[in-house]
């Protein structure tokens, strides 16, 4: 009688508690719709008004806050319009921005001494180059550059160990390859458990990574099962894409090729082919005649201390690697890379090599004597700057080197009619160069200092162009230059905004690279930022970060997509601001109906643009 009387207890107490749960769940469902799930709809929605009043801010429990005063001798909003100087300095190609000794005085900054430091010194040395070109009167002939021809380059590159050594692991390849070329790394020796071959492209800026071409890893233990395995991928702007993972299966038959070869061999696993009862199944069926064939599976072939020879040739459709003259996997090209573009091959790990040696070279660029003609087109240069007020000023992010990815916007999303009109003006932040749209910002380049380069686009867009919007956007970002016209305009005219992929609870990372210590940001938030790669300021604003950086006001932060946040948090308590979040800024790569399509290659960019002329609804080219 008790246990029954028990067990009808616990059957009520189990339907009330599902009659609640389900209750719960059906109040909860529809507002998280109403909430969170809003922005997976892809549509607008301004800030929490809780975020736009000073009152809420000050209530929060984080007296360390960075940057959490204003300064008292700070205009009100209204009058920063009255700041607007209209400079007309070297042709408008160098940055306005007020630079000077106290800028960067890091005895004056609280919080951001290193950053201050490395500007200050980035500043002075800047500063003194400039001086040096122009006392020398130092002009840029771009003719000359086109009509001299392609630089030569060796067929044939060889290392021994020590030259090798000496390069730090990496053999340079001037011309990048071709069809045909091959690398062969003769008499390794694996003292451990793994090593990594990438090729690189070497071209790069301080702070950022080469981009991996071919990223090949053989783990002789393996990962989590201790099987050993070899992983083939690439990576673009620190951006993976899908592994291709060898794990002793062969390819299956339906699985696509590569100049005729499988993507993967076979080899003999511990769990397979090696038993003696597999040894005895393999004679009898010998024996009866059940196989007419012999199949030799071969082991591994990388093994702790043992010598062996590897090659790696390029084919038609992809990558090949041999070792010891028998084929192992085979790696199909990812789109977005061109054979050129590997300009060394690196090598790491615990290992010990005899000599490297790189043949079939191509002796010039393959695409120099045709890109420099066709690229140096007058076709490509920007439009004057206008003389009257734009609608949208778009400054880019870009490094020195970073020329195709320039190259591939200006035949892209730069040739939109709005820009082709000056409704909308755009200009890179980086160097002198022949098509007139890059403004200069004095200091040497910097990975942790492209907060300065935000700050100089706020200038240029506020001062120079009198823009009624701003946009920043990185170089790998492909806009659709309509689409963020049309989503400025929606906001009120006299409001201020900040429009983009709005992160509201982002945490800094303790750990790893991208670390931040808590003597640079103490708190564990930070504030409303907008993804980097793309986001739309109203002009007060900029005038607002310009004005109280020029006054030595202003906090700099090496993350510049969080010092927006920040800057704009500030302006919040003079003016509310307008958070407009939307997913369609995508800052993960391209989404169907995007405004902003980040990561993207320059053949992308490309693709992208020609995808947008045909079509009515704007596709992305998923390819690397």
């Amino acid at each position: 009688m008790f246990i029954s009387l028990t067990k009808q207890r616990f059957v009520q107490i189990l339907i009330i508690v599902g009659f609640l749960y389900i209750v719960l769940v059906s109040v909860e469902i529809p507002f998280v719709f109403l909430t969170e799930f809003g922005s997976l709809s892809q549509e607008s929605f301004t800030r929490l008004p809780g975020l736009s009043r000073e009152v809420i801010v000050q209530e929060k429990d984080s007296p360390i806050r960075p940057l959490n005063w204003v300064s008292k001798s700070s205009p009100p909003p209204a009058q920063f319009l009255h700041h607007r100087r209209q400079l007309k300095y070297q042709g408008r190609f160098i940055s306005n921005l007020s630079f000077d000794a106290k800028t960067f005085d890091p005895t004056t900054k609280d919080r951001s001494l290193e950053l201050h430091k490395s500007a200050k010194f980035a500043w002075e040395l800047g500063r003194k180059l400039w001086e040096e070109l122009e006392s020398r009167n130092f002009v840029i002939d771009s003719t000359e550059n086109v009509n001299n021809g392609s630089e030569r380059c060796p067929h044939l590159v060889s290392l021994s160990a020590s030259e090798f050594l000496d390069h730090g692991n990496v053999m340079e390849l001037p011309c990048g390859l071709t069809l045909g070329s091959y690398v062969t790394l003769d008499e390794i020796k694996v003292a451990f458990s793994q090593f990594i071959m990438e090729l690189q492209g070497l071209r790069t800026v301080d702070g950022e990574e080469p981009p991996r071409i071919l990223h090949f890893n053989p783990r002789l233990k393996g990962d989590w099962n201790r099987k050993p395995v070899i992983e083939l991928n690439t990576c673009f702007r620190m951006q993976w894409g899908s592994a291709l993972l060898c794990e002793g299966w062969k390819s299956e038959a339906y699985d696509e090729t590569v100049d005729g070869e499988v993507k993967c061999e076979k080899w003999i696993r511990d769990d397979n082919n090696f038993s003696d009862e597999s040894k005895l199944t393999w004679w009898l069926q010998r024996l009866v005649g059940q196989k007419k064939s012999l199949t030799v599976n071969w082991p591994f072939p990388f093994a702790e201390n043992k010598l062996f020879v590897l090659t790696l040739s390029a084919g038609m459709e992809g990558y090949h690697v041999n070792v010891d003259g028998r084929h192992i996997t085979s790696f199909p090209y990812r789109t977005g890379y061109t054979l050129e573009d590997a300009t060394g091959l690196t090598l790491n790990g615990d290992i010990d090599v005899h000599a490297v040696f790189a043949s079939s070279l191509p002796t010039s660029h393959p695409s120099d004597a045709t890109q420099k003609n066709l690229e140096m087109s007058n076709q490509w240069k920007a439009p004057p700057l206008p003389e009257q007020p734009v609608d949208l000023f778009i400054g880019i992010l870009s490094a020195g080197n970073h020329f195709a990815e320039r190259m591939a916007i200006r035949k892209s999303w730069m040739q939109h009619n709005l820009v082709k009109s000056s409704i909308v003006h755009v200009r890179f932040f980086v160097a002198v160069n022949f098509f007139g749209d890059i403004v200069i910002v004095p200091y040497m380049d910097n990975y942790d200092l492209v907060v300065l380069k935000t700050v100089s686009i706020c200038e240029y867009g506020a001062r120079t162009v009198s823009a009624k919007f701003i946009m920043k956007c990185d170089d790998d970002t492909f806009v659709r230059v309509d689409a963020v016209m049309n989503e400025a305009k929606k906001v009120n005219g006299d409001r201020s905004f900040y429009i983009g992929n709005i992160n509201y609870y982002h945490k800094p990372l303790r750990f790893g690279k991208w670390a931040v210590t808590y003597e640079e940001w103490p708190e564990e938030k930070y504030p409303p930022n907008a993804d980097g790669p793309g986001y739309i300021l109203s002009s007060d604003i900029a005038l607002f970060i310009v004005f109280e950086f020029e006054r030595h006001n202003l906090r700099l932060f090496k993350m510049e997509d969080v010092s927006m946040g920040m800057w704009v948090e500030r302006f919040n308590r003079l003016k509310p601001v307008d958070y407009v979040h939307t997913i369609k800024f995508c800052q993960f790569g391209c989404i169907e109906d995007y405004y902003t399509a980040h990561y993207q290659s320059p053949r992308q960019m490309i693709c992208l643009w020609k995808k947008f002329q045909r079509q009515a609804k704007p596709q992305c080219c998923n390819m690397r």
